[in-house]
């Protein structure tokens, strides 16, 4: 293999601007959470992910490939991102489909003040 034959990942990826991050082209939503799965390449499958994740009443707002290495045992790392703002539901179905979940990431409730907002609209209905 000369270096002609190699292309690197980064060809295909949009050139930024200068002062620009990735968080542009992915950019945060407060009704997310991502998960970091991962399987054996024969088993991987977008769509069945895509289902796995629908079957838990969330949508697949972003799916990336991260790794795919020997170091990993020759695993497929998939990581999601879903729109539920807990990913329990979503990694519990993920696992029942033979992924495994890695890791998973969401914005803590406690100190949300989005989700304070809407119980405080809430207690305001049921008082009326």
């Amino acid at each position: 293999m000369t270096s002609k034959d190699y292309i690197s990942p980064n060809e295909f990826l949009p050139a930024l601007p200068p002062g620009h991050s990735i968080d542009r082209l992915f950019p945060h939503n407060e009704e997310s959470s991502r998960l970091l799965v991962s399987c054996i390449p024969a088993d991987y499958s977008a769509s069945r992910i895509a289902r796995a994740v629908e079957d838990c009443d969330a949508h697949l707002l972003n799916l990336n490939i991260t790794a795919d290495g020997e170091q990993l045992d020759n695993r497929v790392v998939v990581e999601l991102r879903v729109s539920h703002r807990s990913p329990l539901a979503a990694a519990r179905s993920l696992e029942r489909y033979g992924y495994e979940v890695l890791d998973v990431e969401h914005d803590a409730l406690a100190g949300d003040d989005i989700a304070a907002d809407r119980i405080k609209e809430l207690m305001h209905y049921i008082d009326l």
